[in-house]
């Protein structure tokens, strides 16, 4: 018996490494030659000599949080792993970048530890590989495997020595090179391929953002020692260091051994703990790099391997920042991080970013937009500063419509519902969407992708509908889900010229529903995977036929997880009498609900009930009365009736508010005041926490004297200090904070041109007067302000909006790395437009004398209002 099973054993281990060799030799065939980097700098492909261009994801399921969650949840991790890595490929990722979790896969003397994380990130490469995409690793993150919980006790060196020591303890050196050496001779238990070997592999990066703080002598020898453990497997890929942390060092950089510098970029910020507003294209109208002239900086090849707009819910920024970072000659770039689609629903991996193609759709297409932009976009060619380049070559990106487009001859992708045509429909190969356009009619929330497989045939994919119920941004946790999906049928028209009216649909996969015929180009369509035929066409395709990097029948999406019926609105926060107003809601049900109607308390024993109409989707709305707008408070309830009961919102109280027993009286509510009436912009009590403003330690929210009523303290004690990531930073004495107030006067629009003074109430701290400089920020980026002089009692103080000056737009959020622009260089002539206005500028230092600014400077803020 022993003996069987020896032998059962060994057949098995002959034809695992049969099988192994088999898969070696296939990837080798896929290779395009092992990437160099020419003499100026850049990376290219060793067959064909050409320009490497790559864009994709950071994706981290087989390590730390992910792989802890996955296992919380009973998630077949490889499973998870195949449906998001379809995903990566119906976004046109081509490349792939983490950092690898050593303190998971190493003892402390750096000897790799063969264990399930390392089993598991061989299964995420391999399938990666299948799919194209090429690979950038860095093998050593430092980081312990906590957030967003408590770390865990690991056995690897960063755990004994931490960050800081790994740098420059001998032992911790010596433990990094043992494990760099192991790291790349490791052979993929999948691939039979060692990763020094791979030829999917085209880059490794020695380490994490090391913040250096030696001597450049010494951070060159520790670098140089890291490379050359590296090299002493045979390993001949290019190898990049982080040159974006600790900027003063860039000489010791350029002195060491490495082929490449890593760069990152989070152009809003992190953290916000909230969906960040306003316009934020200045804010990524250029990727700066101070040390670009720098001779030996052009002589090595660049590399971003990490960015995102972190809090920004929204999808016009990405292809923005794409063209930004091949103006400055970047190669390739990883978003960071896309979210397992297990963990989407909650985004509590990392709550400050949120990226999957189910759960939030038009930032997904976005993505695939700026993919795109990398692949089509010559490197260091410029389109000029915003607002001008929001059009550049074949894409377009809109803040005011939330939209980023690329039209081409060939392709047709939008992220929002557009009313832009394609250049030439009969020419279009592939169109993808969230929404609507001249081609595609609507109403669901998820995406959706049409390919040509030939002529009169087409591919249809239609994700679920994906509806966030909260801010994705707030803090987060696994109880708390902030997006739900719904399988829903919604009506699609789809006006394709070879298609014609009446084309045949035929489902691919088993969830997709039956064959059917359109009628005037329109279907009732479910998520899932079709096949489109038109009219004397006959596809010889079947579900499992290879096209690209895809299997015609795959699809990946999560089940329903709607449970509840959601009644989304938020109120405005004040309305004018004597204009028209609308109310607007967004209705989330598993069916389309038999009516919605709006309950208003007008003081009589029953309240007046109007019907809210549908406009699209989950869309419904209803204008008031005109009867009904007057000085005072607006009280209303949203009632949704379903399956003949009603349910009042926002309480969700199973009833109507007409009913003798309704006895909520949480209502939604909204101030109704005379176009005359003071609009404020600013209130510290209701605001502060909205605010995007650096932190120090001298600010915060503190009761007034006043009853009810906040204000919020800001009190530097240093307008300038050093940035230990760039040390020899212009000197720069500012302290700016902005508030986005669009929102709070939203339903006072029309009242904007009737104002006249900009005014601000509060007083100084220090027993001393404090300059404040108060400015305007209007939706192209511009600002208009002046300067005020705060007194220490507390007062009023205005500016006359006829005698606001064009002043300089901070970044705000502050960008990170630090060495990017601190204020955005607007070059486009303008005048203030009060109509336009969407934010408040505070700004401390601006008017100063000179002999003033190395003081303590403080002020405390109450409102601040026109009127």
């Amino acid at each position: 018996m022993h003996r069987q099973v020896l032998l059962l054993s060994g057949c098995l281990t002959i034809l695992l490494l049969m099988s192994m060799i088999a898969k070696s030799q296939d990837v080798a065939k896929k290779s395009t030659g092992e990437v160099y980097v020419d003499n100026n700098g850049v990376m290219r492909w060793g067959k064909t000599k050409e320009e490497v261009h790559a864009f994709g994801i950071n994706y981290t399921v087989p390590f730390a949080y992910a792989y802890r969650a996955g296992k919380k949840l009973g998630i077949p991790l490889e499973k998870a792993i195949d449906n998001d890595v379809y995903h990566f490929a119906r976004l046109g990722f081509d490349c792939f970048r983490v950092h690898v979790w050593d303190c998971e896969i190493s003892d402390t003397l750096g000897n790799l530890l063969n264990n399930e994380h390392l089993k598991l990130f061989d299964y995420l490469l391999m399938k990666m590989k299948e799919r194209g995409m090429k690979l950038i690793i860095t093998p050593i993150a430092f980081w312990p495997n906590g957030y967003p919980e408590p770390p865990e006790k690991t056995p690897g060196f960063a755990t004994k020595y931490g960050k800081e020591a790994c740098l420059t303890d001998p032992g911790a050196i010596k433990a990094q090179e043992q494990y760099l050496y192991q790291f790349l001779n490791h052979v993929n238990a999948y691939t039979g391929v060692a990763y020094k070997e791979d030829p999917d592999i085209i880059a490794f990066e020695v380490c994490n953002e090391p913040h250096h703080r030696e001597s450049p002598g010494k951070v060159t020898e520790f670098i140089n020692r890291m490379v050359a453990s590296m090299r002493n497997t045979g390993c001949k890929r290019p190898i990049f260091y982080n040159i974006s942390h600790s900027i003063q060092l860039t000489d010791a950089y350029f002195n060491s051994n490495i082929q490449g510098g890593t760069f990152q970029w989070y152009p809003t910020g992190l953290g916000a703990r909230h969906e960040l507003r306003g316009n934020l294209l200045p804010n990524v109208d250029k990727y700066t790099i101070p040390f670009a002239g720098n001779p030996r900086f052009k002589k090595i090849a660049k590399i971003v391997y990490e960015f995102d707009a972190a809090d920004v819910g929204r999808s016009y920024i990405y292809p923005a920042m794409a063209r930004s970072f091949r103006e400055a000659g970047i190669q390739v770039a990883t978003h960071f991080s896309y979210d397992p689609t297990y963990l989407a629903f909650a985004n509590t991996e990392y709550s400050t970013h949120y990226m999957n193609l189910a759960y939030a759709p038009p930032k997904a297409i976005s993505l695939k937009i700026a993919s795109e932009v990398f692949h089509r976009i010559p490197m260091n060619k410029s389109f000029g500063t915003y607002p001008a380049n929001t059009s550049f070559d074949v894409f377009k990106v809109s803040y005011e419509h939330d939209l980023a487009e690329m039209i081409s001859d060939d392709k047709f992708f939008y992220t929002n519902h557009t009313n832009s045509h394609p250049l030439a429909p009969d020419k279009l190969q592939h169109i993808a969407g969230c929404g609507s356009s001249p081609l595609v009619t609507y109403d669901g929330t998820g995406a959706y992708f049409i390919d040509q497989l030939e002529k009169g045939v087409w591919r249809l994919e239609v994700m679920p509908d994906a509806i966030w119920v909260s801010d994705p941004f707030e803090r987060t946790s696994l109880r708390k889900e902030v997006a739900i999906i719904n399988w829903r049928a919604w009506p699609m028209t789809i006006n394709l010229p070879d298609l014609g009216a009446d084309y045949e649909i035929k489902p691919l996969n088993e969830m997709a529903g039956t064959s059917a015929k359109a009628v005037e180009r329109s279907i009732s369509i479910s998520p899932g995977t079709y096949l489109l035929t038109g009219p004397g066409t006959h596809a010889k395709h079947e579900g499992d036929d290879r096209w690209n990097n895809i299997t015609l029948k795959e699809f990946a999406a999560p089940a329903t997880t709607l449970r509840k019926t959601y009644v989304l609105h938020k109120p405005w926060n004040e309305i004018s009498t004597g204009s028209p107003c609308k109310i607007e809601a967004t209705i989330v049900s598993a069916d389309e609900p038999e009516s919605v109607e709006l309950s208003v308390l007008a003081g009589g024993f029953r309240p007046e009930v109007l019907k809210m109409e549908k406009t699209k989707g989950y869309q419904y709305e209803v204008s008031l009365p005109e009867k009904m707008i007057h000085e005072g408070f607006l009280k209303y309830y949203i009632s949704v009736k379903e399956k003949g009961s009603y349910r009042t919102y926002p309480a969700g109280l199973g009833g109507h508010p007409s009913d003798w027993d309704y006895y909520d009286q949480n209502t939604y509510q909204t101030r109704m005041v005379s176009s005359t009436a003071p609009m404020y912009l600013f209130n510290a009590t209701t605001d502060t926490d909205e605010m995007a403003r650096p932190w120090i330690r001298g600010s915060s929210l503190v009761p007034a004297s006043e009853p009810g009523k906040g204000e919020l303290l800001v009190n530097v004690e240093k307008l300038f200090a050093d940035d230990p990531e760039n040390k020899n930073a212009e000197k720069r004495y500012d302290y700016s904070f902005r508030y986005s107030f669009t929102p709070k006067i939203q339903g006072r629009a029309q009242d904007l041109s009737t104002k006249h003074k900009l005014i601000f109430h509060g007083r100084s701290l220090n027993e001393k007067p404090c300059k404040l400089a108060l400015a305007l920020v209007m939706k192209d980026g511009s600002a208009y302000g002046g300067v005020i002089t705060v007194d220490r009692e507390r007062a009023e103080y205005s500016l006359s909006l006829t005698d606001l000056k064009r002043v300089k737009t901070v970044n705000l959020p502050r960008p990170y790395p630090t060495f990017l622009p601190y204020y955005f260089d607007c070059e486009m002539p303008g005048t203030f437009d009060i109509n336009a206005v969407e934010s408040l500028q505070f700004s401390l230092g601006p008017g100063m004398a000179e002999d003033e600014l190395n003081g303590k400077h403080g002020i405390a803020i109450q409102t601040v209002r026109l009127e």
